[in-house]
C-alpha cells in the first residue's frame, strides 16, 4: 500500500497545483497583494486575478483561470464527431451556433463532403450564426456597461438581446444550447414564417441600437473612462495573438469570414468594421458595428432563402448527414470567425475509425486573456473592471 503523505508533501503539492506569483516577503514597501474574484461581481465567471498593487497602481497581473474544466479535449476523445458537437455547444455558450457551425466545418472538411452541403443548408446556417453573433455583442456590450455602473444600458441590451434568443428557441427548443448544425447539415428546416421573422428583427433593432450608442458610446462620462484606456498597438497586437474585435480595434481587417471565404460569406455583402487606437472604447464601438453588419447579413439570408432557395417538401436537412463518419488517417486544421475571435480546430483521426484519435481547440477567449497582464501595467485598479469587460471572455471556451 502506498505510504500516507505527510503534510509536508501534501503543502507542497497544494503550492505547485495554484502556484502564488508573489510572496509576501517578496513585497516593496507599500505594495499590497489582492486577489479579484472569483466571487467579485466585476469578474466573470471562475476566474481570478492576482494583482499586484502600489497604492492603486497596478504593477502586475496574474491571471488563474480557476476550475471550471469542461474537459472538452478529452470527451472528444471517447466521441464520435456527431456526438462531440453538444460539447461544443457548452464552450463558448454566449454563441453556441457560431461554435458547432465552425467545427461542423471542419469535420466536413475532413471527409471530404464540403461541396455537398445543399445550398439552404448553407444559409439558414449563416443566418442563425449571424443571429447568435448579435445576441452574443449584444451580451458583451451590455455587460461591459454594466461593469462601468451603466445599468440601465445593460436592461436595454438584454431586452434586445431576448428577441434572439426567442427566435432561436422557437427554432431549437433551447435558449443557450442548440445541438442544431450537424456535421453534413441541419437538425431540422426553419420553421413557417421564421424568415419573416428575422425581416421584422432588422427593421425592429437598428433604432434600437442607435439608442443604445447616444446612451453609451457617445456619452462623455463613458468615453473619458474607456478612452485610451489599456490602448494596443497593431504589432503588439498580433504579438500577443488577440483576434477578433480586439485585433480589428487596432487598425486591422482581419476577420476570417473574409480571409477564409468560407460557408457563403464570399456570396455576401457585408463591410469589415474597424477602429485605430486599439482601447476599450475601440473595442466597444467594433462590436458595435458588427452587430450592425450582422443584421445585414440576416437580412440577405432571410432574403435569399425566400426568393432562391425556398422551402419545398423534397428538402431535407439531414441528406448529407453522415451518422458515424470514418475519416483517413489525416490532419487537420480549421479556423473560423466568432464572435471572440479566432476559434480554430485541429484534428487527428486514424484510418476507418468513427471517434477522432485527437481534438484540440485554438479559443479566442483564451488567447484574449493571456494578453491581460501586457494591457494591465500601470493602469489604476478601478481601471482593470473596465479592461477585463473590454476582452469579452467567456470562461467555458477559456477553461474549456
Amino acid at each position: 500500500m502506498p505510504l500516507k503523505p505527510t503534510f509536508e508533501q501534501t503543502q507542497a503539492y497544494l503550492n505547485a497545483s495554484e502556484p502564488t506569483f508573489y510572496k509576501a516577503q517578496e513585497l516593496a514597501y507599500e505594495e499590497m497583494l489582492i486577489n479579484l474574484g472569483p466571487q467579485h461581481p466585476s469578474t466573470h465567471g471562475v476566474l481570478r486575478l492576482e494583482v499586484l498593487l502600489d497604492g492603486e497602481l497596478v504593477k502586475d497581473v496574474v491571471p488563474h483561470i480557476g476550475y471550471l474544466h469542461r474537459c472538452f479535449e478529452k470527451h472528444a476523445e471517447k466521441l464520435t464527431f456527431q456526438q462531440i458537437i453538444p460539447y461544443v455547444d457548452r464552450m463558448d455558450y454566449a454563441a453556441s451556433m457560431n461554435s458547432t457551425h465552425i467545427y461542423a466545418m471542419a469535420v466536413e472538411k475532413l471527409l471530404g463532403i464540403e461541396g455537398n452541403i445543399a445550398p439552404r443548408v448553407e444559409f439558414i446556417r449563416v443566418l442563425v450564426a449571424e443571429l447568435n453573433r448579435i445576441a452574443s455583442h449584444l451580451l458583451a456590450l451590455g455587460t461591459f456597461a454594466n461593469d462601468l455602473g451603466a445599468v440601465t444600458a445593460f436592461l436595454w441590451a438584454m431586452r434586445d438581446r431576448e428577441h434572439i434568443l426567442r427566435m432561436l428557441e422557437w427554432l431549437t427548443g433551447a435558449r443557450q444550447l442548440y445541438n442544431y448544425i450537424w456535421v453534413g447539415g441541419l437538425y431540422y428546416d426553419l420553421p413557417l414564417g421564421f424568415e419573416e421573422r428575422c425581416l421584422e428583427l432588422v427593421h425592429y433593432l437598428p433604432p434600437k441600437l442607435r439608442e443604445f450608442e447616444t446612451l453609451v458610446l457617445e456619452n462623455p462620462i463613458f468615453m473619458k473612462r474607456t478612452q485610451g484606456l489599456s490602448a494596443l498597438k497593431l504589432a503588439e497586437a498580433i504579438n500577443l495573438g488577440v483576434t477578433g474585435p480586439m485585433l480589428r480595434a487596432c487598425g486591422l481587417a482581419y476577420d476570417l469570414r473574409r480571409i477564409e471565404a468560407y460557408s457563403v460569406y464570399p456570396e455576401l455583402d457585408f463591410a469589415v468594421p474597424t477602429a485605430q487606437n486599439g482601447d476599450c472604447y475601440d473595442r466597444s464601438r467594433v462590436r458595435f458595428l458588427e452587430a450592425l453588419e450582422s443584421l445585414h447579413i440576416v437580412k440577405q439570408c432571410a432574403e435569399i432563402l425566400q426568393k432562391k432557395h425556398p422551402r419545398s417538401r423534397d428538402f431535407d436537412p439531414q441528406a448529407a448527414c453522415v451518422r458515424k463518419p470514418r475519416p483517413m488517417q489525416t490532419d487537420l486544421y480549421f479556423r473560423g470567425e466568432s464572435p471572440k475571435g479566432e476559434l480554430g480546430f485541429y484534428i487527428r483521426t486514424l484510418a476507418n475509425k468513427s471517434i477522432p484519435d485527437r481534438i484540440k481547440v485554438r479559443p479566442p477567449s483564451f488567447c484574449n486573456l493571456s494578453a491581460l497582464p501586457f494591457m494591465c501595467k500601470n493602469i489604476y485598479l478601478a481601471d482593470l473592471i473596465a479592461v477585463v469587460g473590454s476582452l469579452d471572455i467567456v470562461l467555458g471556451e477559456v477553461d474549456r
